[in-house]
């Protein structure tokens, strides 16, 4: 009788980018695939092109990226089609920037496997220096998460906007994230929060970005506000 094969661990690297050329090169070398493979993962890198117009897209699949082209533009509407591309059984996010430790990422695995996790999401601002971030952008940043952790108490959160995170794909499905804007990251972690699973917030250093920079701060501070609150009163059954 023919054994039973047990299926290999996998992990894809899912990041969306838009106009990232001087940046997509580094982020993907910094992706430690042989470490990662040495702990029984098989891994893909998936590069979500979200209509860029320069040499993002040539640049990721010349060092060994899969690349998706979402041509729709946002946030959401880019890791929506970047999660239904994964194969993998873990899903690890982050920006195409260099903004994000992807090294950190076998040490983000070993938490998830020692704790049998769900959910982690990653604290940039108990770390985040004015070098890296914007002072007006670290207050934002602390002023959308302050309200999150009102409107949903008991949320273990600090950093509601972080955009890297690392996932069990199979409860992607289970979760009802309508944004397809930047809220998409705050979103997310209310969902996961709000359907019960395992989840914890892990603190990393965040860098300086390459490249030029997108967000439009004062106008997605108020889109993502905004978004929190017609969030609560949906929940609330308004």
């Amino acid at each position: 009788m023919a054994k039973n094969k047990t299926k290999q661990k996998s992990v894809s690297v899912v990041i969306p980018a838009l106009n990232e050329e001087e940046a997509i090169r580094t982020v993907i070398k910094e992706v430690p695939v042989n470490k990662i493979k040495k702990m029984g993962y098989k891994v893909e890198i998936l590069i979500v092109d979200n209509g860029s117009t320069d040499e993002t897209g040539h640049i990721a699949k010349k060092n060994g990226a899969t690349v998706f082209v979402q041509p729709v533009r946002g946030y959401g509407n880019a890791y929506k089609a970047g999660f239904a591309n994964a194969h993998s059984d873990i899903i690890i996010t982050g920006d195409a920037d260099c903004t994000y430790p992807f090294e950190d990422i076998p040490r983000f695995l070993k938490i998830m496997e020692e704790e049998n996790l769900d959910f982690i999401n990653t604290d940039r601002l108990s770390t985040v220096t004015k070098e890296a971030m914007h002072t007006s952008h670290i207050f934002g940043n602390w002023f959308l998460a302050t309200i999150m952790r009102n409107l949903w108490k008991g949320i273990p959160f600090k950093d509601s906007q972080s955009g890297m995170w690392i996932f069990k794909k199979e409860i992607w499905n289970k979760l009802h994230v309508k944004s397809c804007g930047m809220p998409f990251s705050q979103e997310l972690k209310i969902e996961v929060y709000k359907k019960g699973f395992k989840c914890k917030e892990v603190i990393i250093d965040y860098r300086a970005r390459v490249g030029e920079v997108k967000l439009d701060g004062w106008k997605d501070a108020v889109r993502n506000t905004t978004h929190l609150f017609i969030k609560r009163m949906s929940l609330m059954g308004f």
